[in-house]
């Protein structure tokens, strides 16, 4: 590439990955605006990017900011391409990537990625694939969607080096070259759609893990969803599958309360220390996926053995009285807590509310029906109450976290779970959603 005439790019939405996809397009000599509607910027990093030259453009998005000079757009994952910005760009021929094609095209050549996507379990079981593979000794890095910006790794990838990615649908809307060679499909569920407009739409967009994909590249799928196979139909990957029943595909499968691959039992599931139905197709996932890389069996089950799951995002707390606590302060937005209602299928005692951002609740209506009661806190608590009244389910309003904990747990009976899936930011009372998530742990451990 030429690099002595300035290419410029745009960088649309700050946030981690723009942050970083901005620091990383100045190393490859491009001239750079970056914009965000938001004038709430961390002020270091704003300051850090001036110092390169990069242009910040913060609080509104200026209509003579974008013009054909542009070479080409890096839009942050949560944009949608319906935003005016990302239309003229394509109108004026500026390609729209996100940062994750971006560091892609910059990949050093040998380097082995694993792709993990799929509504549910997606952190989980990409933790677990770079976790497995660190403890066989694997030059393994964990990136992507996790909260890992993929063009921050990208001046330390060499040949034989493993990228173990987590993908969200969001960053597949905008790939063209991206391709992996392992992919993995955890399984699909209507999630998404105001984002996408419709269940179609969001399933092709997953469909592009599987892009460039021939008989040398691998897919792993989910044996009992549907709609994954459905998917993968026509894909030319060669499959591997995971099952939480017995199978004689090849893969992992549940038998005799044991995982087992191929055939072989790995680990009985009462060895594995994070517990539940979704969690154990999370573990097979993973090892179906390592297994591909020559991992024995000694490192997996060390590593199943041990780990404790992701902190705040369905994260099992403790049991009291028969009463299952739940973690899942991560779940800022109604999607999240849509995937984390739909891993329970008993009596469920919801803790919603946080930031207010006049966001619509919806959403949820659908997942609910294993919902006895309600408990909402924070800015939104009124707005909760009438959502949860008009649908006629009980509820409980409270100011703060710790009283909605409670709350809880006053009106829960053995067998229930209690769970904290707020759907709102924690800014309103926390800095963040970790500090949210450790409180509530605090308030369980104290009950």
């Amino acid at each position: 590439m030429d690099m002595s005439d300035k290419r410029k790019a745009f960088v649309l939405g700050m946030a981690r990955s723009g942050y970083e996809a901005a620091k990383f397009l100045v190393s490859r000599g491009y001239g750079v605006v970056i914009n965000d509607a938001r004038a709430d910027q961390n002020p270091e990093q704003v300051k850090e990017l001036e110092a390169l030259g990069v242009e910040v453009v913060l609080g509104s998005h200026p209509e003579h900011l974008l013009d054909g000079s542009v070479d080409i757009m890096v839009k942050n994952p949560g944009i949608p391409n319906s935003h005016p910005y990302v239309e003229k760009a394509l109108r004026l021929g500026v390609p729209v990537i996100n940062e994750m094609e971006l560091a892609f095209r910059y990949f050093p050549s040998g380097v082995t990625i694993i792709g993990v996507t799929g509504t549910n379990g997606k952190t989980t079981t990409t933790t677990l694939i770079y976790e497995m593979l660190k403890k066989a000794d694997k030059p393994a890095w964990l990136m992507g969607n996790i909260g890992f910006p993929v063009c921050s790794f990208v001046s330390r990838l060499k040949a034989g080096d493993i990228a173990v990615m987590e993908v969200s649908d969001h960053q597949l809307c905008n790939v063209d070259r991206f391709k992996t060679h392992i992919s993995v499909m955890t399984n699909l569920y209507e999630a998404h759609l105001d984002f996408h407009g419709s269940y179609e739409a969001y399933k092709a967009v997953k469909k592009r893990i599987f892009n460039y994909h021939t008989e040398k590249d691998i897919a792993i799928l989910n044996l009992d969803n549907r709609e994954v196979l459905e998917l993968a139909r026509d894909i030319r990957s060669t499959k591997r599958y995971f099952s939480s029943h017995p199978s004689d595909q090849p893969g992992c499968c549940l038998l005799d309360g044991a995982i087992c691959y191929n055939g072989e039992r790995i680990i009985s599931i009462s060895d594995v220390k994070i517990k539940g139905m979704h969690n154990y197709e999370n573990a097979m996932a993973a090892i179906a996926a390592v297994k591909e890389l020559g991992v024995e069996n000694q490192p997996i089950v060390e590593v199943l053995k041990t780990f404790g799951g992701v902190a705040h995002r369905l994260e099992y707390v403790r049991t009291i009285n028969q009463v299952d606590f739940y973690n899942d302060s991560k779940s800022t937005n109604v999607t999240s807590t849509q995937i984390a209602l739909s891993s329970f299928d008993r009596p469920t005692i919801l803790l919603l509310g946080g930031l207010d951002r006049g966001h619509s609740f919806d959403g949820l209506k659908e997942y609910l029906k294993w919902v006895k009661r309600i408990v909402a806190f924070g800015e939104t608590k009124e707005r909760i109450s009438r959502f949860a009244s008009d649908l006629g389910i009980p509820c409980t309003v409270v100011d703060v976290l710790d009283d909605a904990v409670a709350a809880a747990y006053s009106a829960s009976s053995p067998g229930d779970v209690v769970l904290l899936s707020p759907a709102c930011a924690s800014w309103d009372q926390y800095e963040n959603f970790e500090i949210r998530g450790n409180r509530f742990k605090d308030c369980v451990n104290a009950l």
